[in-house]
């Protein structure tokens, strides 16, 4: 694999870092600027809120620069925004530190996509959006429990100190190893076509903005947005709650909740390589598995949750086929967008976010309404069920496409063509 694309995981690491580590903070943040914690609550709420407004805009805001330089802009954009949180004297200067980080969120990973895609060959797109995603999914093993060790022991605010080093290490990653722009009408590095006068190097089409957002009209697209929303969202269903259900159902003490959260995140990098690996294959097959099998350990969750091991056990299988999804979702919307895909790809990361608001808020109400701890596995697993169904649906439109094609490629068919066609009088050999 190239070497940019260890720059980007590192990029996606200290994203990933940033956006989760604040859970385990909250009462120390709360306590210092004194707040409740609900209050502080809007720390998170605030992130998902940037990257869904974010990516749109970003996206259309560097639609004539290079990918590379966006990318940098972006890390240096995560920077400042985790330096501005650090140092924050009060709370709403720490909030518009956390939204200015999340504003890069978005863009880089859906950017980030399209550039690594294009590092290798198409027939190993998901392999390379895996092992950007690496880095996000690494984030949960190893960079939000030793973020939240050093915010508990040496302060919070050196969490960030040190998140912002990780941008700092991103930044000058994709400076040195992503591909830059060539000469107008020379051969570009990253996409190793001709380029030509006035395109990127790094193989964009240099499609408008009216290019882009023809992309939605593309049924596919829309239903392989759908997919991520259901998808990921019965994930977070789930792993939201995930505290007062080990707790109250498995009896898990409260220290245990974040070893818990370290084996949901091995189940996410599992799950990430080998659905990357899988989905430049048989992209379609891996969906219908991963979504079913995802769909199942969520339903198995409202039982399994408590006992001790199983429930562990569970909780690693649901990151497994959650994030099995990533990369096939993440390369279908670009084939389905060649020539204009950084909107799409853009706002496809931003529908895992809305996947997650989306889904906690139906979590929280069927635990408003009294149905136990685990009654949001039930919600997950019908979001999956959804997402499955989506799946079905795409799969369907997509084999009468194709029939349709292949019947109108044949010369002089007639309207009838099957009642037309000569049937053999002797049987066939």
């Amino acid at each position: 694999m190239p070497l940019a694309l260890l720059a980007l995981a590192v990029g996606a690491f200290g994203i990933g870092t940033t956006e989760f580590v604040i859970m385990g903070l909250l009462p120390d943040v709360a306590a210092t600027y004194g707040v409740s914690i609900p209050t502080a609550g809007y720390l998170t709420t605030g992130y998902a809120l940037g990257v869904l407004v974010g990516a749109p805009v970003f996206a259309i805001l560097g639609a004539r620069m290079s990918r590379k330089r966006m990318l940098m802009l972006l890390m240096g954009l995560f920077i400042a925004g985790n330096l501005i949180s650090a140092v924050a004297p009060v709370f709403g200067v720490m909030l518009t530190g956390r939204v200015i980080a999340s504003l890069a969120h978005g863009t880089f990973f859906g950017i980030g996509s399209i550039v690594a895609a294009g590092l290798v060959a198409p027939q190993r797109k998901a392999a390379a959006l895996s092992m950007m995603f690496t880095g996000l999914t690494m984030a949960n093993v190893v960079g939000v429990p030793l973020g939240t060790l050093l915010g508990q022991q040496a302060g919070w605010r050196y969490t960030f100190v040190a998140v912002a080093g990780l941008g700092v290490l991103g930044l000058v990653g994709v400076a040195a190893l992503v591909p830059g722009d060539a000469r107008p009408g020379r051969r570009g590095k990253a996409a190793g076509a001709d380029v030509p006068a006035g395109e990127p190097a790094d193989g964009r089409a240099g499609a408008g903005l009216r290019s882009e957002l023809a992309a939605f009209r593309n049924v596919q697209v829309l239903l392989a947005m759908g997919m991520t929303v259901l998808g990921f969202g019965g994930v977070f269903a789930a792993i939201t709650y995930v505290a007062p259900m080990v707790t109250e159902a498995a009896g898990y003490a409260d220290s245990s909740v974040t070893w818990l959260l370290v084996l949901f995140g091995v189940g996410m990098v599992i799950g990430n390589l080998v659905g990357g690996r899988l989905a430049d294959r048989a992209l379609m097959p891996l969906l219908f598995t991963a979504l079913t099998g995802l769909a199942l350990v969520l339903g198995l969750f409202a039982f399994t949750a408590y006992d001790k091991v199983a429930a562990a056990l569970t909780l690693a299988l649901i990151g497994a086929f959650g994030f099995a999804t990533v990369p096939p979702l993440q390369k279908r919307v670009l084939d389905q967008t060649v020539g204009a895909p950084t909107l799409a790809s853009v706002m496809n990361i931003g529908a895992f976010n809305l996947g997650n608001a989306v889904a906690a808020w139906l979590g929280g109400l069927v635990l408003g309404a009294g149905l136990g701890p685990t009654s949001p596995n039930w919600v997950g697993a019908g979001l999956a069920l959804g997402a499955l169904g989506l799946a079905v649906l795409a799969a369907r439109l997509e084999r009468r496409a194709r029939v349709r094609v292949g019947r109108s490629s044949l010369p002089f068919s007639p309207p009838n063509a099957e009642a037309a066609a000569p049937v053999p009088s002797g049987p066939m050999v």
